[in-house]
């Protein structure tokens, strides 16, 4: 016999001889209908039954003086209620993100029991002191976030002491826009100069000046280029002076 039929029989026999391994449609159907209702045990089991349902809400980066987890929590509210698979992630870091204090929230599942939350608080660049005497926290964004009694310590305080032209002219300047632009120039102070700015006064849009609480007057002029003007303070602030004049960056001055 040629080798090459040998070759053709002895497959012809493997395969004559080989274990039937093929499934009847009837098989098909049954393990596919045993697939079906472990897959629907499996849904069942995640996101109707109350095996896995929310037992706990963990909060991160409450600091409970001023945000606290409580807060938090009674924000996510019912949400928090049913399987853990169910909750909608994205309205809990709506609501939670709606509290005034807090400036972004992540929210994840942390099976099988917990949802997590972690929260990044506002940070105040500046209090705006109001006609009622009372401090309004502005961040950085210029968003107003709480309004207490007193001023956070190491905070600049923003207050208007409105020149009369600035008065007369209020139509066409407003208030807000005059301490939107005070707020502005509190946030772009270096950390260990807003230490020393212990208040920014508002006489007008081309007036701002900063009183430091170890004694010294900064003329900052008005709002623009106050990146410039941050950086020639900084540098300026090595002289013992009375006054420091950053009302033009390029040419700056001091006295006294």
């Amino acid at each position: 016999m040629a080798e090459g039929a040998a070759g053709r029989f002895e497959e012809d026999e493997a395969e004559e001889f080989a274990p039937r391994l093929r499934l009847s449609r009837r098989g098909i159907a049954v393990l596919g209908a045993l697939g079906a209702i472990v897959l629907g045990a499996l849904a069942w089991l995640v996101f109707l039954s109350s095996v896995l349902d929310v037992r706990s809400v963990a909060v991160q980066g409450a600091s409970e003086d001023r945000l606290t987890a409580e807060q938090v929590r009674q924000a996510v509210g019912s949400l928090a209620d049913g399987p853990l698979a169910r909750v909608d992630l994205d309205e809990v870091e709506r609501r939670v993100e709606a509290i005034p204090r807090v400036a972004r929230a992540e929210v994840w599942r942390g099976w099988p029991h917990t949802l997590r939350v972690q929260v990044t608080q506002r940070s105040a660049v500046a209090a705006v002191k109001g006609e009622d005497g009372r401090f309004t926290q502005v961040d950085g964004a210029g968003v107003s976030f709480a309004t207490e009694a007193s001023a956070p310590a190491g905070v600049p305080v923003v207050e208007l002491q409105l020149s009369q032209q600035a008065k007369d002219s209020a139509e066409v300047i407003t208030r807000q826009q005059l301490v939107d632009g005070a707020v502005a120039v509190a946030a772009s102070l270096p950390a260990e100069v807003a230490k020393r700015a212990g208040a920014v006064l508002v006489h007008s849009y081309d007036d701002i000046q900063l009183q430091l609480s170890g004694g010294g007057t900064v003329h900052w002029g008005s709002p623009e280029r106050t990146g410039r003007k941050a950086v020639v303070l900084t540098a300026l602030l090595h002289q013992k002076a009375a006054v420091y004049d950053v009302s033009a960056p390029d040419a700056p001055a001091v006295s006294g």
